[in-house]
């Protein structure tokens, strides 16, 4: 096994923590009951990958899931159940991915969306005073502005050559299980964070 010269971290579940049930909840709450069956971890319908990929605006988007839910919601009820996911960033991540830039390239990929980033940088401009993405990544990349998604080898192969990084020697961290088998088509290095388990978890261990 090669020597692990870079990190490429999967966002929702590694680096920020996440739970999809408090979307779905939300959702609830304005009497659509069953919106799991649209998106889940695991799965999702057509527009929210169309969104993902950067193939639709943000009121293209919105409109896709009224149509879905059938109920004419205000883009701030659709906004705010798509934020309510995000539970946070703790403190003690920010500082562990300061102390791992010290030895690594850190390189972030997500599935997200147009939406998700303008959110997230606005809030966490206001809470910590700097844009995550720029300080703690040697590069973010969102598959909503490079229109490619994990897990297809496609996009972990692009982004390696984007990055001038060799598979061999980076380590992708991620939360669910298909990504990490798109991973491995390319010969990342891989680690399925799973039962709870964090970043931090993984320094203590001195896995990274």
């Amino acid at each position: 096994m090669s020597e692990i010269k870079n990190l490429l971290l999967d966002l929702g579940g590694v680096v920020l923590d996440v739970d999809y049930h408090k979307m779905v909840d939300t959702f609830k709450s304005y009497n659509i009951p069953d919106f799991d069956k649209h998106y889940t971890q695991k799965d999702q319908v057509e527009i929210i990958d169309l969104f993902e990929e950067g193939k639709c605006t943000i009121e293209e988007f919105r409109n896709g899931i009224r149509d879905l839910v059938g109920v004419n919601l205000s883009d701030k009820q659709i906004d705010d159940a798509w934020f309510s996911m995000i539970i946070g960033l703790p403190q003690e991540r920010i500082e562990l991915l300061g102390m791992l830039k010290l030895k690594y390239k850190i390189y972030l990929f997500s599935n997200t969306n147009e939406l998700h980033i303008e959110m997230l940088k606005k809030k966490y401009e206001e809470d910590f005073g700097f844009d995550i993405f720029q300080t703690l990544f040697n590069k973010a990349y969102f598959s909503n502005e490079i229109k490619r998604r994990k897990p297809h080898p496609e996009s972990f192969q692009w982004l390696l050559d984007d990055a001038g990084i060799k598979a061999e020697e980076t380590l992708f961290i991620e939360d669910t299980l298909h990504h990490i088998e798109g991973a491995k088509k390319v010969g990342l290095q891989t680690y399925w964070l799973t039962g709870g388990e964090t970043i931090i978890d993984l320094y203590d261990k001195k896995i990274i």
